[in-house]
């Protein structure tokens, strides 16, 4: 993949000579004035209305994400915390507590609430994806920007008891810094290995966190110097209960940092910049002006958008389970005609999606084998199917041994700024069916998901832990957070 050409990468003089690296410059200073400049009555009108679209899919998968048994060992994890140091189980006294969600009624401290609504939100691999922008980004891949600045922004909101608008004011704050910082990074950042929800979305929530806390500009600087050294996740813990692990440190390292610079713990002054700041060493670079004088402008959540997940899995393989759906329902096709069935693809989609075959629900999650079977046999591969129990079922191990994953050259030529495959199966009747995916991704903002989807979405998530009356109350209060006279009201109705 191409690096873009810019004012922070490497070039040469002009007499022929070396010359030093251009190193990013000014983005540390920018950042930090757009946290301290950004006024709620100065949104765009659609930023709000997509913010709170983002609020309904990503509390909806943080319910969801709460069920699941690598959550329920992170707040076990937590209540360790919360307990005497003689393991009498004899609770301490938190004060200033948010809210962890999940089956059980449960509370800490913020930064660790954030880590544990920031871990369910991605437990399911459901929540929303950040769109490129350019071809020389790859699409999808960028961040999945909501959960860490949800949860970051919810913990230390229900601490201060700020209002709703208070709230969106610092959710968006986040986003937008979460974002910018993602298009600008080197796209080498993510080739390499980092898993940017846990990298980007540090800094979303710090950004969060300072403007609730309504930290100075120097405090803020001193924020971003602390987030850029608590940074981490790699890809390499992809399929595994670590991969939304990174989404709750992310959060709670954001929280984190903000609390230490609003009590005077100082860091770099410019912690994004220069030899050793955060783009150069993670990122080799950054295309500096996708974030200096871009922030806001516009906010990336309006444009060029966020894609909400139809199905709980890697994105990458959305377009093509989507193109066996059609397959399947266009042609009737049932499991016991299916010989065989290919997808073709690039290394964009053939690389990430690693698993070959899967044997539990978070490696099915990367597994194209396993998300083709779910579709063929059941004609979806929802919540319920990604799930132990149906990827160690004996249909699902027999289908998955049925399909291969085809490097396809002249989709790889075609560039990774779309998703792009075909699918194609082969009957005991002799007849291969092939269907290409739609490059109009589902959910994402040339076919989006309509208000009836997204709540239809909640709800589904959200019945693994609420009642339907509590559902149906929680939509209300999200759709109205900017009324909110407390962001705790929020919290209530979730809980």
């Amino acid at each position: 993949m191409a690096v873009p050409a810019a004012s922070s990468q490497q070039g040469g003089s002009g007499t022929g000579g070396p010359r030093p690296p251009a190193y990013p410059s000014g983005v540390t200073k920018a950042v930090t004035a757009f946290i301290d400049a950004t006024r709620f009555d100065a949104i765009p009108e659609k930023a709000i209305v997509e913010a709170k679209r983002c609020l309904i899919d990503g509390f909806g998968v943080v319910l969801a994400g709460a069920t699941v048994h690598g959550s329920a060992i992170v707040r076990d994890h937590i209540k360790s915390s919360l307990t005497t140091p003689s393991g009498g189980g004899t609770p301490r006294a938190v004060i200033n507590t948010a809210t962890i969600f999940g089956p059980e009624k449960m509370s800490a401290n913020a930064a660790l609430a954030a880590l544990a609504n920031g871990a369910s939100g991605h437990a399911m691999d459901y929540d929303d994806t950040q769109l490129s922008s350019t071809p020389d980004r790859v699409f999808g891949l960028l961040t999945h920007p909501t959960v860490p600045v949800l949860a970051a922004s919810l913990a230390v909101g229900e601490r201060l008891g700020v209002s709703g608008r208070t709230f969106l004011e610092a959710f968006l704050t986040g986003f937008e810094v979460e974002c910018k910082i993602a298009e600008a990074i080197n796209p080498d950042h993510y080739l390499r290995g980092f898993h940017s929800t846990g990298t980007m979305g540090t800094f979303g929530g710090v950004a969060s966190a300072a403007k609730l806390l309504k930290l100075t500009p120097a405090q803020t600087a001193h924020a971003l110097g602390i987030a850029a050294s608590m940074s981490s996740g790699i890809r390499v813990n992809f399929g595994s209960m670590t991969k939304p692990l990174h989404a709750g440190r992310a959060a709670e390292n954001g929280v984190t940092a903000a609390e230490l610079a609003s009590r005077g713990f100082t860091a770099g002054d410019d912690g994004l910049d220069g030899e050793w700041g955060f783009f150069r060493v993670f990122g080799g670079g950054a295309d500096v002006p996708r974030i200096v004088g871009a922030l806001g402008k516009p906010y990336s959540i309006v444009d060029p958008g966020v894609s909400f997940k139809p199905y709980p899995c890697g994105s990458l393989g959305h377009p093509t389970m989507d193109a066996m759906l059609k397959l399947v329902t266009d042609h009737d096709v049932k499991p016991d005609q299916v010989v065989r069935a290919r997808v073709r693809a690039g290394s964009n989609i053939l690389n990430p999606l690693r698993y070959k075959t899967a044997k539990t629900e978070l490696e099915a999650k990367f597994c194209l084998p396993f998300m083709m079977s779910a579709i063929v046999l059941r004609r979806r591969a929802g919540i319920r199917e990604f799930t132990d129990e149906f990827v160690a079922s004996a249909p699902v191990q027999a289908m998955m041994t049925r399909v291969d994953t085809v490097f396809d050259r002249e989709i790889e030529a075609r560039g990774f700024d779309k998703m792009r495959s075909i699918v194609e199966v082969d009957l005991k009747d002799g007849r291969t069916l092939k269907q290409a995916s739609d490059e109009r991704y589902r959910g994402g903002p040339e076919n989006p998901f309509s208000r009836a989807d997204l709540h239809a979405k909640f709800t589904d998530c959200a019945s693994l832990v609420l009642p339907a009356d509590r559902i149906r109350r929680a939509l209300e209060t999200i759709e109205s957070v900017e009324k909110l006279a407390n962001v705790r009201e929020l919290a209530s109705a979730l809980s």
